[in-house]
Order: structure tokens, then C-alpha cells, then sequence
């Protein structure tokens, strides 16, 4: 009787790949992308938004916020963001390190206020007092390292994971009528 453990990893992303683009940006610190997204509202508070060729990211309230509870709502849709962006710095840095992941597990959770309803007659509030006011994440991590390289792996995602420092930065935000 064989006692053999089969350990199976997560599928890895290209290395060589990785190396030329950390090149890149090593060699044009200042260069951006740009994401869009175009969100189109379908009645209530049900909305697709569209990204390139994707099929539609849904979005809606649940019942007690007077949506149809179909999908998502707003800030789990931000925390599905979150963990996504963490998951993929976290796999990155591992990449580098040759550390093989086997488990990989993101878990978010977040206050959120949202006493002004929306702006539409609730409590009288400043920005900074609405939205998510405390963000806590747990990470289930796995691979061939030592417990404390797994979590520098997973804080130096954290200190670089662009949506995690869109969320801790104040950044430049302009909203306007789209020209006729």
C-alpha cells in the first residue's frame, strides 16, 4: 500500500513572459494602460457593463436595496476586482520566486455605508463618511514554500496590486455629461 501524497498545482502563467514585461516596465516606469467599460442600465438597479469582446458583467441590488437580487451587487462587484487583481499580483510574484502554488484562495469582506441612498433623500453625508469603510482580506495560500515566504509573496502583491492601492489612494475623479 503506497502513502505517496500527489500534490497537483495551479495552472502557472508564462515566466519568460513575465520577465520581458516587468522589462518593459522597468525600462517606462511612467507608461499606463487604459481600461474602459461602458455600463448600460436594463431597469431597476440591473446593469450590464461591457468590456471589449467579454460577455456583459451584471450587476444589481439585492431585494433590500429595491433591486431583483439577479446578480452582484456594486461593492461585491468592487471586491471581485480586489481579489481578482491580489489573485493575479499574487501569482505573479510566486512566478517570479518559482514558488508552485497548489491553493490559492482570496477572501473579502467590507463595511460599506450607504445612509444618503445613493444621494436620493437619506442622511446628509460627506464622501469620505459613504463607501466602503474597512476592507478586510484573508488569503488561503499553498505551494512549495515556507509559510512566511508565502505571505511575503502575498504582502508584496498587496503593496503593488494596482486595484488594492486605487482603493487606498485618493486618485483624480471626474464625472460629466457625455457631449451630445
Amino acid at each position: 500500500m503506497s502513502t505517496d501524497t500527489v500534490t497537483t498545482y495551479l495552472r502557472p502563467i508564462d515566466r519568460d513572459g513575465l520577465l520581458k514585461f516587468a522589462e518593459a516596465g522597468r525600462e517606462n516606469p511612467e507608461r499606463k494602460g487604459t481600461n474602459k467599460v461602458k455600463t448600460v442600465m436594463q431597469g431597476q438597479f440591473r446593469s450590464w457593463s461591457f468590456v471589449g469582446i467579454h460577455n456583459p458583467v451584471v450587476v444589481d441590488e439585492p431585494l433590500h436595496l429595491f433591486g431583483e437580487n439577479t446578480a452582484p451587487a456594486p461593492g461585491e462587484i468592487v471586491l471581485s476586482a480586489l481579489g481578482g487583481c491580489l489573485g493575479v499580483g499574487i501569482t505573479a510574484v510566486a512566478t517570479l520566486r518559482q514558488v508552485k502554488l497548489s491553493k490559492l484562495e482570496i477572501h473579502l469582506e467590507a463595511d460599506i455605508g450607504n445612509t444618503a441612498a445613493w444621494g436620493a433623500g437619506g442622511a446628509e453625508r460627506e464622501p469620505h463618511q459613504m463607501g466602503f469603510q474597512a476592507i478586510r482580506v484573508k488569503v488561503a495560500i499553498e505551494g512549495e514554500a515556507s509559510r512566511e515566504e508565502l505571505n511575503d509573496i502575498v504582502q508584496r502583491a498587496n503593496h503593488f496590486s494596482p486595484v488594492a492601492n486605487s482603493m487606498r489612494n485618493p486618485i483624480p475623479f471626474e464625472i460629466g455629461l457625455l457631449d451630445a
